[in-house]
């Protein structure tokens, strides 16, 4: 038997040590909250995917009355990035969660879904992207959408 520890790197900031691209774009899915369309859990959470060029593509969560049917933030701004700039890799992804009258504490963790999407942009495109997600007590940086999911599962995978 072999055992193996797997390790991420994630940095911690306050507001004011963000940059100010960093802020502009966790403002950007702040904003977002208001546009999730949520009845059923009323976990608003808002994304921001930033593209090479400087375009900004927002999202936000869609539900559904019958539950697998609706789409993380996440995945709605990844996607219509994908859509509308296929040839425009995302270089950031800010994400920010609000319930119960404010934003999360901490910072919202994307589910397994959103992550695996993640990790397909990047490699869709050969690059890494940052990831930003927002808490009141501090905002979480990953510098690969790797670092949230270190077994990935790509193309390659496919091939035997």
């Amino acid at each position: 038997m072999k055992e193996f520890n797997l390790t991420t790197k994630m940095r911690s900031y306050q507001w004011n040590e963000l940059t100010a691209e960093q802020r502009e774009l966790v403002a950007i899915a702040k904003e977002q909250t208001s546009n999730s369309y949520c009845p059923y859990s009323g976990f608003h959470v808002g994304a921001a995917a930033k593209l090479e060029n400087g375009t900004i593509v927002r999202g936000a969560n869609q539900e559904n009355a019958a539950y697998p049917s609706g789409l993380c933030a996440e995945r709605t701004a990844l996607f219509a990035a994908g859509a509308q700039f296929p040839e425009q890799p995302v270089t950031h992804l800010a994400i920010a969660c609000y319930t119960d009258g404010h934003f999360t504490k901490e910072p919202g963790s994307p589910c397994g879904a959103c992550r695996q999407v993640m990790v397909e942009t990047e490699h869709r495109y050969g690059g890494k992207m940052e990831v930003l997600l927002y808490g009141e007590d501090g905002t979480w940086v990953f510098e690969s959408a790797a670092d949230l999911l270190p077994l990935i599962f790509v193309s390659e995978n496919l091939k035997g």
